[in-house]
């Protein structure tokens, strides 16, 4: 596996390290091993499935408080996503700060998301699925999350949304003077 840090710090784009010969390749996508040596979180408790109809579909942007805060290790497995992170973390050099990674099915790639960010993506295609590997529970009394389009954050979504749930609608915008993430 090959481990990139973004700049946002603990955030990785993890690719496969592909063994290649006539028949295709084969390559690692998990090694809890590797997660260590890098300092992430290897212990995964769920993993969850989503699938999207259409192009445009916004899920996001979701975390979970303290104590159930979650790293998720996401992979695109059909079709393409714009993922994006963003660090709510208020003791980080990079708080506030987001990234934005293309994960699609042909490229195997995966992106780490550390404790203490938010996450979401928006469809590139139609039927697009896309697996998470998370290290804690889904706790309802927890979940929490961020208006997709905040102003606070300025995401760049490289295309319109067209399809977002009323509830993903309804997330606050972000108040620092009233944001607690534990």
């Amino acid at each position: 596996m090959i481990f990139t840090e973004t700049k946002l710090k603990g955030a990785f784009i993890i690719d496969v390290k592909r063994l290649e010969d006539e028949r295709g390749f084969f390559g690692r996508a998990w090694c809890k091993k590797e997660f260590q040596e890098h300092g992430l979180n290897p212990n995964a408790v769920q993993a969850n499935v989503s699938y999207n109809k259409v192009k445009g579909t916004i899920r996001g942007m979701h975390y979970q408080v303290a104590p159930y805060m979650e790293s998720k290790t996401i992979r695109c497995t059909s079709g393409a996503i714009y993922d994006v992170i963003i660090d709510i973390r208020p003791d980080s050099p990079t708080f506030k700060q987001w990234i934005g990674v293309e994960l699609t099915e042909e490229s195997f790639r995966m992106l780490y998301v550390p404790e203490g960010f938010a996450h979401g993506f928006i469809t590139l295609k139609d039927h697009t699925s896309v697996h998470y590997m998370v290290t804690e529970y889904y706790t309802p009394g927890a979940e929490a999350g961020i208006k997709f389009d905040d102003p606070a954050f300025n995401i760049q979504w490289p295309i319109k949304a067209d399809v977002v749930s009323d509830k993903d609608k309804s997330h606050p915008l972000f108040d620092e003077k009233l944001f607690k993430l534990k």
